[in-house]
């Protein structure tokens, strides 16, 4: 059997795989335990809001719209 990967989930008591697989017995196997999608969510949400605030923040010059030279004719916001 070629090498592949299937995810897999801790329940609190065991390792359970997320997609069928038929498994040969006494396959051998590699567990990589994976950091908590929250905390790394919560991460990149904080270093995008970190970049958005550097960007608009209150420092950031207004532009008028005169400076627009091809306006969207869909915007509905003026």
């Amino acid at each position: 059997m070629n090498p592949i990967s299937i995810p897999a989930h801790f329940d609190g008591r065991q390792i359970l795989l997320d997609e069928p697989c038929e498994l040969e017995p006494n396959a051998k196997l590699i567990v990589t335990v994976l950091p908590n999608h929250d905390s790394e969510r919560e991460s990149w949400s904080r270093l995008s809001a970190e970049g958005l605030h550097q960007a608009y923040g209150d420092s950031e010059e207004e532009y008028s719209f005169d400076l627009i030279k091809d306006p969207n004719p869909d915007y509905e916001g003026r």
